[in-house]
């Protein structure tokens, strides 16, 4: 395996450097820790001591040990901007309770390339702005790698209460550098009145079906205007996000389990050849290259849609109440559709909280990310949203289930998701995906063109 940046707190062996495992260390471009080395590691007697043993004398960055999580304090927490305005209720529950240690909220744009760009820039700058970072469940490699995020002590956290695939997502190299707020799987908003009025009273399973759908409700008076599906197709990490899906939902993952890519599979490529489909037929309109998730959620809450893949969100903001939604009442959900007979998968999403390694007050930001995570929190803010929680207790609440039935599907939709590239210089792979995918769907290549250029892309990433 290869790996090009520094684990926090751990001196790494120069170039042409073999450590204790056998592994040979140069200056690739890329690595992703999978599991089996991870533990393999462990079991060897952590990876640092062997890393150390054929160090050329520099030394690490600053880890969990060197933290002073006992320092007390005002600070602030980061993020992308909170629609709902549940999550400053929060930060005043805890403001009213804290009165000398109070929390600012800065609230970043709503798309994931500009907050991580942002937050990156602080880093950089070593800036004492930023104290508890909002971080999409993709970031943590990189985060972590970089040493733009501190070691968190995982005795301060309830852990064993959260979905244990979500305390995956805030660990590198087998340590906490993140602990985890919400998960996210993607749902498919079907419009019930319009499927019954073509004659159907079931969602679709897939794509093909999905868009059969759609002829028969153009059909009818009161669905000949509909514009069918609609889902995230702007170059940003949306259309990552698709293609990742698409891959999975035709049966077979982006990248294989040991990290190494499979985008140019015969599975990669009928999957995006299913959007690609839905494009070249109209039953997907030509809006939706700009659609990122706000703007596909007001499609299909204005009754342009029939379909609409997206987070669990835009159940509450669909079925308002005040005159904002054309559909209040009128659509239902089920998993995303799949392509052929496989099943449908989403990539899945998730909001994860880390401290800043230039933050002070770090003790009071520990207590204010065990506070988010909490039971009482997360079925607060799962009620108020209908987001996916990390505290699996939520999913099995009365209160919750009463509210919000599709709790079922959604907990399906996670367990049968799949996770996007998880490396430590993501922003590069993903930049790479978002090309390739984008310039099938707005037809300026061929689908196997596209994803045949992908793939030698991403080699070369990890020669």
């Amino acid at each position: 395996m290869t790996y090009n940046k520094e684990e926090p707190g751990v001196t790494l062996p120069g170039p042409e450097c073999t450590d204790a495992f056998g592994t040979q260390w140069k200056d690739p471009l890329m690595f992703k820790p999978t599991r089996r080395s991870v533990l393999a590691a462990s079991a060897a007697g952590a990876a640092a001591a062997g890393l150390a043993a054929c160090s050329d004398g520099s030394s690490g960055g600053s880890g969990a040990a060197k933290a002073d999580f006992e320092e007390r304090g005002p600070i602030s927490v980061v993020r992308g901007k909170d629609n709902t305005g549940k999550f400053q209720e929060f930060i005043k529950q805890w403001n009213d309770e804290h009165p000398d240690e109070k929390v600012t909220l800065i609230e970043l744009p709503e798309s994931a390339d500009e907050q991580r760009s942002q937050l990156i820039n602080n880093a950089q700058a070593k800036s004492d702005a930023y104290t508890v970072l909002g971080l999409d469940v993709v970031w943590t490699a990189e985060f972590a790698a970089q040493q733009w995020v501190v070691e968190l002590p995982e005795d301060r956290f309830e852990l064993d209460k959260l979905l244990p695939s979500t305390v995956e997502t805030g660990k590198y190299f087998d340590k906490l550098y993140a602990v985890p707020y919400t998960t996210n799987a993607e749902l498919l908003y079907y419009r019930k009145d319009l499927i019954e009025a073509a004659g159907s009273n079931e969602p679709p399973k897939s794509f093909e079906e999905m868009y059969q759908l759609i002829e028969a409700i153009r059909g009818t008076e009161e669905g000949k205007d509909t514009l069918g599906f609609g889902s995230q197709y702007s170059k940003y990490e949306g259309l990552t996000v698709q293609l990742t899906g698409l891959a999975k939902s035709a049966g077979k993952d982006l990248f294989d389990k040991e990290g190494k890519p499979q985008a140019n599979s015969s599975e990669a490529k009928a999957g995006l050849k299913a959007a690609k489909d839905g494009f070249d037929n109209k039953y997907i309109p030509e809006e939706a290259l700009t659609y990122k998730e706000e703007e596909s959620r007001q499609a299909f809450q204005d009754g342009r849609l029939a379909f609409l893949q997206n987070w669990p969100y835009v159940w509450n903001m669909a079925n308002a109440e005040d005159g904002s939604s054309k559909v209040n009442g009128k659509f239902d959900v089920c998993p995303v559709p799949g392509v052929g007979n496989s099943e449908g998968a989403t990539a899945l999403g998730g909001l994860n909280y880390g401290i800043s390694a230039f933050a002070k007050n770090k003790g009071t930001a520990i207590d204010f990310i065990a506070f988010l995570a909490s039971e009482e929190q997360q079925k607060a803010q799962a009620l108020a949203t209908g987001e996916a929680p990390a505290h699996s207790a939520v999913y099995d609440d009365p209160e919750v289930l009463e509210m919000y039935p599709y709790y079922k599907t959604l907990k399906a939709a996670v367990d049968a998701g799949t996770s996007r590239p998880q490396v430590v210089k993501y922003g590069d792979v993903t930049q790479a995906i978002q090309e390739a995918a984008y310039n099938v769907l707005s037809g300026s290549k061929e689908v196997d063109e596209s994803l045949d250029a992908l793939q030698k892309t991403l080699e070369e990433l990890q020669a």
